[in-house]
């Protein structure tokens, strides 16, 4: 991991997007998942936007958001 997630919030974000990464190279040895790898690639593209809203610290709190990486 590149940097230590500072908040909670962030520390789950970062671990589900990895958990989708994973999901999409084992789906990309599997035939006929494009579909599949399409709708996770879906979430973890929402998965990135609400760990980017946590960084920007739209919570209020700066240090958190500086806290996130």
């Amino acid at each position: 991991m590149p940097y230590e997630p500072g908040s909670s919030e962030c520390r789950v974000l970062i671990d589900c997007k990895g958990q989708v990464e994973s999901m999409l190279l084992a789906l990309s040895r599997i035939e006929n998942s494009a579909s599949v790898r399409e709708q996770l690639l879906s979430v973890y593209n929402q998965l990135e936007t609400l760990h980017s809203h946590y960084r920007r610290g739209s919570s209020g709190n700066k240090s958190d958001a500086a806290a996130c990486g």
